[in-house]
């Protein structure tokens, strides 16, 4: 499915704040409310939209320090990249992880209470494995700009 231009004015819209009532989507895509409802099932049904989700602030929460961090792999079978990849997506610290080209296997990046739960996630995700070669951790000092939104402009 590519998602024509009333389609990119209600993801904006969606993406800014996803409790928009549906006429109010309408009156922004100039479209009916019953238009604006037929379209967003077909962008949920296509994969477009995956997920309505609210942005919240880690620090209100507790979670104190973002943590990246680099992984390399001792080997990279497909079977044990496969685990360590299931591994990494099951852990709720762990915001997102990249597995990537170049020097590094794996690039994520944690939420975390504490510098000591930081350690003892990587004594779960890391040593306990057998197949982390190595990781490097940056911590993060500034919040600069996070989220999830994609552009939804003409491509």
């Amino acid at each position: 499915m590519k998602p024509d231009n009333y389609d990119r004015v209600i993801l904006a819209a969606v993406q800014e704040d996803s409790r928009l009532p549906q006429s109010e989507l309408g009156q922004r895509a100039h479209l009916s409310t019953a238009a604006v409802n037929r379209r967003l099932k077909l962008l949920e049904g296509a994969g477009v939209i995956e997920r309505y989700a609210a942005q919240l602030c880690p620090k209100m929460l507790g979670y104190d320090l973002t943590v990246i961090v680099e992984v390399k792999a001792e080997n990279e079978r497909a079977d044990l990249l496969d685990d360590m990849q299931r591994r990494f997506a099951a852990c709720a610290q762990v915001q997102q992880c990249y597995y990537v080209a170049g020097e590094w296997d794996f690039v994520l990046i944690f939420l975390v209470r504490s510098m000591e739960q930081y350690v003892e996630l990587t004594r779960e995700l890391f040593f306990a494995s057998g197949n982390v070669k190595t990781f490097n951790t940056l911590v993060a000092m500034n919040r600069v700009k996070t989220g999830c939104s994609v552009p939804v402009d003409a491509a």
